[in-house]
């Protein structure tokens, strides 16, 4: 199949959007007996109609380790034309945060908590033995998969899961957090944060089973065909009720896999060298609206293009390359994604939203043949390392794992015709990745449970994008992150950020300054005081502490295995 990017020609939409208050009240009144699984109430209090007209379906799209600025429509030079389509025919974010990794910000995605407040402090390879840490999502928090299913949704999920402990990856689990078991009635990806190829990945799983790949596998591909089925088959077999979709992307998480037609097309591209390709992104989010012309290019902690050996550029080169190739590889899956949606009717009420779960990655990695021949396919094991991933998060400092901007900064595109009128001037309030349940369950008329299966829920820490959605506000009073001892906390114009390098906390006039270069902690010292308590007042309530110093292979060996599922009360 081709590439689909003309699926926005016939993508047909009401005159007038549909009001938040509309759009509620659309809802049949009827109740209906849900047998097998956990009841869910609406707001009246009555058992939601699986069938009541109105709901959308939802789709969450989440790229892996994508930087802010990679794709087309927010200043890359990747070509991500379905991408596009859905943020010039929808809205978008400008920022919008994720929890700066990806099992942490998978479990906000789901859950709308924040990542210790369901055991994702860290990550799925080691419980560090402390309830924030136990690397295994806790049942203290519903998933969405979890909350839709019971009120009417069939749920779908197609890719990376990276939310059970690495010791339950194997086929014979124990399986109680894999994605069956929490919520999805089918299921086909990777279990493991990091399936080791895009050829032959490792704990590739349908349902509760193990498969092996076919003939000619690409895991990107594999991915987005998947959903195309589930989407297909459900029109067929379920066509009163809405679903909910989990389309969860390796791409472009390393290894640096890719098909070599993909390849081809960006070796030129990248030969003009980090500096040049990081200015002209600069540039042209500038001239797009999407930065304050007073945010200066963050300066950059590696040599300059110039001063690499010419005998090793090629290397480098191919490693961007292959990134981008794996990202137009996504692109074009996501636009056959959103062809059988409207070739099945179902486009128009659909709710997709698109984001990356960290910015991008700056570990090097380096295993298998290292020649410039082998890299992309499956001989070579690479990652593109900090200066292309620098490049990633123009215009911001930092990286995957860190809480400066290039940790957390990621495109929020919303697309949904039959609920939110398309609109150029992007939504610029701040909001988290803890927002996107709570969205979620505003759109399909659902409250959030005090209790789930016997087990009593902590409050949801998001809040519903929906009014966002027609110019509303979304009305955080601050935003709180903690990975690795890197730690933040937003308020308003105000960002408190401290790398775990230096333990000092600076200070930054996000308006102003959103690219954090200048340093204000010592002309507003109250306000560091005030911030930072904060900050502490939010990690002992929400499980981060006790705060871990140790290194990863140390964390590694403080594994205290799968913490198990808890007793009920």
């Amino acid at each position: 199949m081709d590439n689909s990017t003309n699926w926005q020609d016939h993508d047909s939409r009401v005159e007038q959007p549909m009001s938040r208050r509309n759009f509620l009240a659309s809802a049949a009144g009827s109740a209906v007996a849900l047998t097998g699984v956990p009841s869910l109430l609406t707001a009246a209090g009555a058992a939601m109609d699986p069938t009541a007209p109105g709901r959308p379906n939802i789709l969450l799209v989440l790229a892996d380790d994508m930087g802010f600025s990679d794709i087309s429509s927010f200043g890359g030079e990747i070509n991500t034309p379905n991408i596009d389509s859905l943020m010039h025919r929808g809205i978008h974010f400008t920022q919008f945060y994720n929890a700066a990794r990806c099992c942490p910000s998978r479990a906000s995605l789901l859950t709308g908590l924040y990542p210790h407040q369901v055991g994702m402090g860290w990550l799925t390879n080691s419980n560090l033995g402390a309830p924030g840490y136990t690397g295994d999502l806790a049942r203290n928090g519903a998933t969405l998969a979890e909350l839709l299913g019971p009120a009417g949704y069939r749920t779908y999920m197609s890719g990376k899961w990276h939310l059970t402990h690495v010791k339950c990856e194997g086929p014979e689990g124990p399986k109680y957090n894999w994605p069956l078991q929490r919520g999805f009635h089918q299921f086909y990806g990777t279990l493991t944060g990091n399936g080791g190829d895009y050829f032959d990945p490792h704990t590739l799983t349908r349902g509760n089973e193990p498969v092996k790949p076919g003939k000619d596998f690409y895991y990107t591909d594999a991915i987005s065909d998947s959903m195309i089925d589930f989407i297909q088959d459900h029109k067929s077999d379920h066509p009163n009720r809405p679903f909910f979709g989990y389309l969860s992307y390796t791409a472009p998480h390393w290894p640096l896999h890719a098909l070599e037609d993909d390849i081809k097309k960006y070796i030129s591209v990248y030969e003009a060298g980090w500096d040049e390709i990081r200015s002209a992104r600069y540039r042209r989010l500038q001239e797009s609206g999407l930065l304050d012309d007073r945010w200066d290019l963050s300066p950059k902690d590696f040599p300059s293009w110039a001063e690499v050996p010419d005998e090793t550029k090629p290397l480098l080169v191919k490693r961007m390359a292959v990134y981008a190739a794996q990202i137009a590889s996504m692109d074009r899956g996501i636009g056959r994604v959103v062809d059988a949606l409207r070739k099945t009717g179902q486009l128009d009420n659909t709710l997709i939203l698109f984001l990356s779960d960290n910015g991008g990655a700056s570990n090097p990695i380096s295993r298998g043949d290292k020649s410039v021949d082998a890299l992309g396919t499956a001989k070579s094991f690479e990652s593109y390392r900090r200066e292309w991933a620098n490049v990633s998060n123009t215009p911001f400092r930092m990286y995957k794992h860190f809480v400066h901007e290039g940790g957390i900064a990621t495109p929020l595109i919303v697309h949904w015709p039959a609920g939110i009128a398309p609109r150029k001037q992007a939504v610029s309030e701040a909001g988290h990745i803890i927002d996107i349940a709570a969205t979620c369950l505003d759109a399909a008329q659902i409250d959030y449970p005090s209790t789930y299966d016997g087990y009593a829920i902590t409050p949801s820490e998001g809040r519903s994008l929906l009014p966002a959605f027609n110019g509303g506000k979304i009305g955080h009073d601050a935003l709180y992150w903690e990975h690795s001892n890197n730690r933040a906390v937003r308020q308003g114009k105000w960002k408190l950020v401290l790398r775990k390098y230096n333990g000092k906390w600076e200070l930054y006039d996000m308006e102003a300054d959103r690219t954090e270069i200048h340093d204000l902690a010592a002309m507003h010292p109250d306000r560091v005081s005030r911030m930072a308590a904060m900050w502490d007042d939010w990690a002992t309530r929400s499980q981060v502490y006790p705060l871990c110093n140790a290194g990863w292979n140390e964390r590694i060996s403080m594994d205290k295995g799968p913490p198990g599922l808890p007793q009920r009360p």
